[in-house]
């Protein structure tokens, strides 16, 4: 058939061996192509089957993404159902172990059948995607009278403890490697160590979470320990690039300036994050102020402005985690007095849908994700020595911490409590996105960091995860208190904070009441 105009046949061929990416570049540029576009697929679909005229057509590439995604959820939320018929099994054993057993069995079908790993979990999709909805409804709901009550402690842990476990894991892992423990093919020096105790002494949010919620240990102790895996993301977040940097630069080249530029990337990271939640979280307040007559897209307003602010801090480098934290915790009070009960159902309900949807598909990647043994390396000293180390550190620090801040809390924290926090130091998806992230050809042992970080969170989510339960029953540690309080005890406790901020007003001391009701 003759070309309508002149040098159809050429723009012909050359859309025919283009790919769907290029021809929708060309379309972008050249409005006209996607109409000579149409008529060449229909002219080859011609071509190539001479029976005329076909009712229905295979087009899974089109569709291929989110099919495997809608999947995927449909998987992991069919996995929730069934594990929940049993009550024995779901009160022994925790629903995140389950699930990682669960993608171990996925992972393990779809390599004999591929012969080669599909899916991996990508740092990309876990800090943009899967992360932001668990951290959101961490933020929104958490109690923040709690939280503030023990901001103290909560940052203590988060800091000092994270720095302590940081550089002690490094350090130790160092020193075993110069007595010759390890294997001589692991090439890491201290710089190298530093960096993978960085990442691997990370208490995950998403694994306490998970964890804690079913063990329903008593409020003080669950705000700690989830509030100080939330908040020493800015430590490890810092510690992390601190040290990749000076690996990249070679530890040679490393002068005194850059140590204090370290130092202080850590104040720019953690208050940098802190201010633009608060930002955006004073906006989201002031523009629900003015949506009483589109109630249909309040709770939109809600999750759009949040995952800007998320998106916002991850441009400019700062603590993403922070930013949906404060943002989600300052803007509650605010946005449930603007908006509509109907939109507080639908914000309420989408954000546990979320963020439920989103720690499930987590620990079935992390499963499918151990499977590919192309990408480790195993040594059994570094493991070995990773697990005592991340343990032994992180006891030692709980201890001298709580030590310190017992002399300023009215309730101390007795050695119980202690041993939970110890106890609950899980690893999850933060370390392993992290070590994936190395870059192999400046970290020549990164092979060895990923098969150990890998049995690290395992070990944590699913031995300790297992066995947590059972030790806070022993110990009898205090449980959650779900006495609602009545009014007039809310009322009170109100009156109380504002005269004890009015008394601290009148004597000029400018104490922990007085910012609290700032």
């Amino acid at each position: 058939m003759r070309s309508p105009f002149p040098g159809f046949s050429i723009v012909s061929r050359v859309l025919h061996e283009c790919g769907d990416m290029e021809r929708l570049l060309l379309g972008i540029l050249l409005p006209g192509l996607p109409v000579l576009c149409s008529q060449n697929d229909r002219e080859v679909q011609g071509a190539a089957s001479p029976g005329g005229f076909q009712v229905v057509h295979w087009e899974w590439h089109m569709v291929q993404t989110p099919y495997l995604v809608a999947v995927w959820i449909l998987v992991a939320s069919l996995a929730k159902i069934v594990f929940h018929l049993s009550r024995k099994v779901t009160t022994v054993v925790p629903e995140s172990c389950l699930l990682i057993i669960l993608g171990l069995g996925l992972g393990g079908i779809v390599l004999a059948i591929a012969q080669r790993a599909e899916f991996q979990l990508e740092p990309s999709m876990f800090f943009l995607f899967l992360l932001p909805p668990i951290v959101l409804d961490s933020g929104y709901f958490m109690p923040s009278r709690l939280f503030f009550d023990n901001i103290g402690a909560i940052l203590m842990y988060a800091v000092v403890g994270t720095v302590w476990n940081s550089f002690a894991t490094g350090i130790a892992l160092w020193g075993v490697k110069l007595l010759g423990l390890m294997d001589p093919h692991v090439e890491a020096g201290l710089m190298d160590f530093l960096l993978f105790g960085s990442l691997i002494s990370a208490v995950d949010p998403v694994a306490v979470l998970a964890v804690f919620e079913e063990v329903h240990v008593n409020e003080t102790l669950f705000i700690i320990v989830f509030g100080e895996s939330l908040l020493n993301d800015a430590v490890t977040v810092v510690l992390y690039k601190v040290f990749n940097s000076f690996v990249e630069m070679g530890p040679q080249n490393v002068q005194a300036a850059d140590y204090m530029k370290g130092v202080g990337s850590f104040f720019v990271v953690s208050l940098g994050g802190t201010a633009v939640g608060l930002v955006f979280a004073f906006l989201l307040a002031l523009i629900t102020r003015f949506t009483k007559r589109v109630r249909i897209i309040e709770p939109l307003f809600i999750f759009l402005i949040v995952y800007l602010a998320h998106l916002t801090a991850e441009m400019v480098s700062l603590s993403s985690i922070l930013a949906v934290t404060f943002c989600g915790l300052c803007c509650k009070k605010y946005v449930e007095a603007n908006i509509s009960n109907k939109s507080r159902t639908t914000v309420k309900y989408t954000m546990k849908t979320l963020a439920g949807s989103s720690e499930t598909i987590i620990f079935i990647f992390l499963g499918i994700s151990a499977v590919d043994t192309s990408k480790w390396t195993w040594d059994t000293a570094l493991v070995l020595s990773t697990l005592i180390f991340i343990f032994v550190f992180r006891a030692i620090g709980v201890v001298l911490q709580t030590c310190v801040l017992n002399h300023f809390r009215l309730l101390p924290l007795d050695k119980i409590d202690q041993v939970v926090m110890s106890y609950g130091g899980l690893r999850g998806a933060v370390a392993f996105a992290l070590v994936i992230l190395l870059d192999g050809s400046k970290v020549k042992a990164k092979d060895y960091f990923v098969a150990t970080t890998i049995v690290v969170v395992f070990f944590t989510v699913m031995f300790q995860g297992l066995t947590i339960k059972p030790l806070v029953k022993w110990l009898k540690v205090k449980r959650q208190d779900h006495h609602k309080p009545t009014l007039s005890e809310e009322l009170n406790e109100h009156a109380f904070d504002h005269i004890m901020a009015a008394v601290e007003d009148i004597i000029g001391h400018h104490g922990y009441h007085h910012w609290r009701d700032k």
